[in-house]
């Protein structure tokens, strides 16, 4: 199935820009956004998407960018909220101020965001949200405070909207991948070979999308077959 209007969040590196690329290829149109406005036009310059300077815990930001995907593609037909970050400590030594701040971007600006696009996609009869949670959302680890709650909340969220959202044909789907091989939280050299890759999330995502509209793939954790060996 091709000719769907993507909005995807955080689509400048990772498991976002393997999304960008994935729609494409596909021959979907893509709007994306991102904070590095050097990678946005890397990868807008690539893949023919347009790449949207914003951030998902601004108010402002999102419904700029909910105007600009409407006026480029004429609507959104699928939702992918990617954009997140990881803040780790241990309790006793946590920052409640870095965990609000990223409950800003990984909770509120995915809820802030969906809100004004779910209408659209009311209005049109159907539509597709994908919420990128974490294995760290299914078993809590140590230093994980503040991310993994994150991650809890939003496959809680996805299974409210689940409920709410499926008498308007609009499905949501909640993706729980493993350690991801991509530049997340400014490291780099992550170049485990039997850990996941981030075209492996993409993959998986474009194959529930494209399942018959009567399936719905509520939440799907995705591990590497053997993380543990190292070459």
């Amino acid at each position: 199935m091709s000719g769907r209007r993507f909005l995807i969040t955080g689509g400048s590196q990772g498991i976002g820009e393997a999304l960008v690329e994935a729609a494409r290829d596909a021959g979907d149109e893509v709007v994306f956004t991102g904070r590095n406005e050097d990678l946005l036009a890397e990868v807008a310059d690539r893949t023919g998407a347009t790449g949207v300077a914003a951030d998902v815990s601004s108010a402002e930001d999102n419904a700029r960018t909910v105007a600009l995907s409407v006026e480029t593609m004429g609507g959104i037909d699928v939702l992918i909220n990617n954009a997140g970050w990881g803040y780790f400590a241990p309790i006793g030594e946590l920052d409640v101020g870095r965990m609000r701040e990223l409950f800003e971007t990984n909770v509120f600006g995915l809820v802030d965001l969906t809100n004004k696009v779910v209408p659209l996609m009311k209005d049109q009869g159907q539509g597709d949200i994908v919420n990128i949670a974490s294995t760290s959302g299914l078993k809590g680890h140590r230093n994980g405070t503040a991310y993994s709650a994150s991650k809890w909340a939003v496959r809680g969220i996805s299974q409210c909207w689940q409920d709410e959202l499926r008498p308007h044909d609009i499905r949501v789907l909640s993706i729980c991948p493993s350690q991801v091989q991509t530049n997340w939280g400014g490291k780099t050299g992550r170049d485990e070979p039997n850990k996941l890759f981030a075209s492996d999330i993409a993959e998986t995502i474009m194959a529930a999308l494209g399942a018959n509209r009567r399936a719905l793939w509520t939440e799907i954790p995705i591990f590497a077959t053997n993380p543990w060996q190292s070459e």
